[in-house]
């Protein structure tokens, strides 16, 4: 039999000045069920907790409680109670009191509030604590009594809003149990908000991930663990190793130039997609049993495991030269023009593609005015390349005739090669003025683009690989000379957890089922 769906969540909006919170939020909980509303700070999931309490009202769309729309009913009209993160307890009512509070203003009888009072304190293990005044009590204790207060009034859902948020990690724990045994024991609904991956998957029956004001998947906590939707989800929910894939057909999935068995299938054929390995499902082998290799990075002892990282896949780095030099603009006889430009590098097998525009973006040329700061364009550039190694001036001009000469350096450029990686790394020396860095807004992008820095793989040169600078000066203070700059792309790594040590250095295989390879769709930013 089909559980009933007691709270449908119909097409929500939810607007605060302009900004859209949710974004048509559609959700179905049933009766009886745990189910946890898991995400980031920002993401929308007490927003909706509040738009079902009634705290807030929706900008769009409905809400359905027990087949009934009650987007007019006030909060204390509804078959819901709420614990708060800040328990609200009265400090000046004792334990008994604060339970017995709503029953009293629903005016019942006080032999009924006792009975409903001494079950619930039942139920929460504090019995003999009715007496006691609520501000001695532990912060554990306390959000007891604020359950305990909700639970009196019998509703048809609990609502909590991060109500562990406030508790030291052990009680934190415990309480985790103690709350899944309690709506176990009432048989209600409890919907729970936290950003806590372990409270969600400890306690829940059924978790929605949301992120940015939208659901990314509902599932249980198995499916949410073992089959991942995107690399968001599978970030947010335990320890993973993602890696970027292609699904060559269906059960065949290729990733780190290796094609492996799978159980996933309905995919476009050679479509991109992300793959999951959870780290517990990696097993250290002997390298020559492995279907992969690597080196062991670093083992640390988590308690009861190791955490072991390894790498499978080295990056590759190329280190360059950036020269820096002072300011070496020329300015016009009447002072009403300046134009400037730096030496550059080029690959002998660049020179066909080296047009003007291209050696004026290269050597970053350009003229202006002074006063106005408009600028001004560069008419001529007077040029001789030759097809061999060596250093050629090029000249740029005005139309007014203000120039400036600079070098261009053809030179045999090497390039890094990485067999493993089946990748390349290219970058060239460069030259750079004080002004020009201090003023970049977009640093790391712009040493790339001054260092013609590029990667790509050594089976197919048009297929890019992605790059990464470091670089040790602080560009609000750089001063002339020369610095090196390091390209690199990402290596390979693996994280295992393993109760077996294995030694730092050491050379190892790793082996997964395919079962263990959890193939995703790659998200859309």
């Amino acid at each position: 039999m089909e559980p009933k769906k007691l709270i449908q969540f119909r097409n929500i909006v939810k607007e605060f000045d302009g900004q859209i919170v949710l974004k048509g939020v559609n959700l179905d909980i049933c009766e009886n069920e745990f189910v946890t509303l898991l995400g980031p700070s920002g993401c929308g999931k007490t927003t909706l907790l509040r738009i079902l309490g009634g705290f807030l009202e929706a900008t769009e769309g409905q809400v359905i409680f027990d087949g009934q729309d009650i987007a007019g009913v006030p909060p204390y009209k509804r078959e819901l109670n709420t614990v708060f993160q800040k328990y609200a307890l009265f400090p000046h009512m004792n334990v008994y009191q604060n339970i017995a509070f709503g029953l009293k203003i629903k005016k019942m009888s006080k032999d009924v509030i006792q009975q409903k009072v001494m079950k619930m304190l039942k139920l929460i293990g504090m019995e003999g604590y009715e007496d006691k005044n609520v501000t001695l009590l532990s912060g554990g204790q306390q959000q007891r009594v604020a359950i305990a207060r909700a639970l009196v009034n019998e509703p048809k859902v609990l609502l909590l809003d991060e109500p562990l948020g406030a508790l030291d990690l052990k009680l934190r724990k415990e309480m985790q149990y103690e709350l899944k045994r309690i709506q176990q024991e009432v048989g209600i609904t409890f919907v729970y908000v936290t950003h806590d991956q372990e409270e969600a998957l400890t306690m829940s029956d059924k978790i929605v991930v949301m992120k940015d004001g939208e659901i990314c998947q509902v599932g249980s906590p198995l499916e949410i663990y073992n089959e991942p939707a995107n690399r968001y989800v599978a970030n947010f929910i335990g320890e993973s190793n993602i890696l970027p894939a292609v699904m060559v057909e269906d059960y065949k999935v290729r990733f780190d130039d290796i094609t492996f068995d799978c159980v996933d299938h309905g995919f476009r054929p050679n479509e991109k997609v992300d793959v999951v390995i959870r780290p517990e499902d990696i097993d250290i082998v002997e390298p020559d049993k492995g279907k992969l290799t690597g080196e062991v990075l670093s083992v640390l002892f988590k308690g009861v495991h190791y955490e072991v990282i390894v790498e499978t896949v080295p990056g590759t780095t190329v280190t360059v030269k950036m020269h820096v030099i002072g300011n070496r603009d020329v300015t016009s006889q009447n002072g009403k023009e300046k134009i400037s430009a730096n030496d550059f590098y080029v690959d002998i097998e660049d020179l066909d593609q080296l047009d003007e525009k291209e050696i004026v973006a290269r050597s970053d040329a350009q003229a202006w005015n002074p006063e106005t700061d408009e600028y001004i364009s560069i008419s001529h550039i007077d040029c001789k390349l030759e097809k061999k190694l060596g250093s050629y001036p090029v000249t740029f001009s005005t139309s007014s005739g203000t120039s400036v000469q600079r070098t261009i350096f053809v030179v045999n450029q090497p390039f890094v090669r990485n067999e493993k990686a089946n990748e390349a790394v290219m970058a060239f020396n460069f030259f750079k003025a004080v002004d020009e860095i201090k003023e970049s807004v977009a640093l790391d992008t712009d040493l790339k683009t001054w260092a013609s820095a590029q990667a790509w793989k050594l089976t197919d040169e048009n297929e890019s690989v992605d790059i990464s600078v470091d670089y040790d000066f602080d560009d609000e203070n750089i001063q002339e000379g020369v610095y090196n700059i390091t390209f690199s792309t990402t290596g390979r790594e693996f994280k295992i957890h393993t109760t077996d040590y294995v030694e730092e250095g050491r050379e190892v295989g790793l082996t997964f089922f395919p079962e263990d390879i959890h193939v995703m769709e790659k998200m859309v930013f």
